[in-house]
């Protein structure tokens, strides 16, 4: 008998019925666009990670460096303001995604100086300066509370606990914050060490007599006696200050002004940070751009927060922003008749800035405004300034650990270790070779 063979398709074993085809036209759209962006970010990503490494690489031999036990850390001080026409934790996450991985790489101290309106960096800058100058012996009038930061250095005095020797600096983050610093510094150097007298009180018209004076003074009688618990509440409470310290000069009094005979020859350095920012609907495809492109910026803030952390080379600010070379400053420049380098660096900025900060206060049209009033230099403070820079030697440093010939200095590159290990790791049960190193090696304790 002829053996027959029964063909059973696959829907029926339980396999699907696979077809090789191409998507549909609306399937490929979808993943050419999703995938394009994709691959945007992750690319963007990646060469970001690479760049703050490179610069974390640069500067990591700082924090293997061994200080006495009598000496704290390098400090840099950090000044940060809330942009234009947005809050404080825009520029944290700035500061915290660019600038905060290569101190931390480096083991820096840092101390950050916020302000949440626009004139408080202004305001606390001056008052920092005015008092290192009461205590350095300069003649005052004003007696100050003693604060946290006061009781803990005198403690460290007390137990011989110094600063570790060596250069400081200032990271200024953002254009609008750059202004209120440039005020501040000059504030601080040129103006008095007292406050200004308050201005004085305008006067009030006299109330219109009334007819029936006995009328109106059973009313006021009546009144008085209900108000007077609401009276009393409201002198008890004293009255909230609005808004930072109001300057004690003004910039058209600068050249007037004799410097003080406690400033340095030389004031601390300066780096001014790029913090771009820009709202609006319209703007989209703006914040879209910078968005895929953060690995620019990253490199650059690196490249600028690298060299104050290094401190190795410095230059003063050039007279002509678009020079390279730094030319002298002579002594007959009078304000406004030079071009500093300190009035245009990132002056791109104020163009992104939104309309509102623009406005000016009908109300008080003479109120100064640091974010929209020109900087005014004065050449005795700006010969005293200075910004540091990378090296061309620490440039050249840097480009190698990026290509990988070079690693930090004083150690050797590690082994390149597989994906697969690096999860098993971190998620599974494995451990890394440096792990395992600073294990106890226990002999046999039981003799056996």
């Amino acid at each position: 008998m002829p053996s027959t063979s029964i063909f059973i398709p696959n829907t029926l074993q339980g396999m699907p019925n696979l077809r090789m085809k191409l998507p549909s036209r609306n399937w490929m759209i979808f993943f050419t666009i999703t995938g394009s962006f994709a691959a945007a970010i992750i690319y963007d990503r990646r060469e970001k990670r690479r760049a703050q490494q490179k610069w974390c690489d640069l500067v990591a031999h700082i924090s293997k460096e061994h200080l006495p036990i009598e000496q704290t850390r390098r400090k840099i001080n950090v000044f940060l303001s809330a942009p234009p026409g947005d809050g404080l934790r825009i520029a944290r996450d700035h500061f915290k995604e660019y600038v905060k991985p290569i101190l931390v790489a480096a083991a820096l101290d840092y101390q950050v100086i916020e302000g949440r309106r626009e004139g408080d960096i202004r305001a606390g800058y001056a008052e920092r300066i005015r008092k290192w100058r009461r205590k350095a012996g300069e003649p005052t009038t004003v007696v100050e509370d003693p604060t946290v930061e006061d009781v803990v250095f005198a403690a460290r005095t007390q137990m011989g606990v110094i600063e570790e020797p060596g250069p400081k600096g200032d990271l200024v983050i953002g254009r609008h914050t750059w202004k209120e610093y440039v005020r501040g510094l000059h504030e601080g150097w040129l103006g008095p060490l007292d406050p200004p007298p308050p201005p004085p009180p305008t006067e009030e018209p006299a109330p219109a007599e009334s007819s029936t004076p006995a009328a109106e003074a059973s009313s006021e009688a009546k009144e008085g006696d209900a108000n007077a618990p609401e009276q009393e509440k409201k002198e008890e409470k004293p009255a909230k200050p609005v808004g930072p310290t109001p300057a004690y000069i003004s910039t058209s009094d600068y050249s007037s002004q004799p410097l003080p005979r406690t400033i340095p020859e030389t004031l601390s350095g300066s780096v001014p940070i790029a913090f771009p920012h820009i709202l609006g609907f319209l703007n989209t495809p703006i914040r879209l751009y910078r968005y895929l492109n953060q690995r620019h910026m990253a490199e650059s803030v690196g490249r600028d927060v690298a060299a104050i952390v290094l401190a190795s080379y410095s230059r003063p600010y050039n007279t002509d922003s678009g020079s390279s070379d730094a030319s002298p400053i002579s002594s007959d420049d009078t304000l406004g008749s030079t071009t500093y380098e300190q009035q245009t660096v990132l002056e791109e900025e104020e163009k992104e800035w939104h309309k509102s900060v623009h406005r000016k206060d009908e109300a008080n049209p003479d109120k100064e405004r640091e974010w929209l009033d020109d900087i005014v230099i004065d050449p005795r403070l700006a010969s005293r300034m200075h910004r540091y820079s990378v090296s061309p030697e620490e440039e050249a440093r840097a480009q190698r650990i990026l290509e990988g010939q070079e690693y930090i200095l004083g150690q050797e590159r590690p082994v390149p270790v597989p994906f697969w290990k690096r999860m098993w790791v971190k998620y599974g049960y494995g451990e890394d070779e440096e792990t395992l190193r600073r294990k106890p090696i226990l002999g046999n304790l039981d003799e056996e």
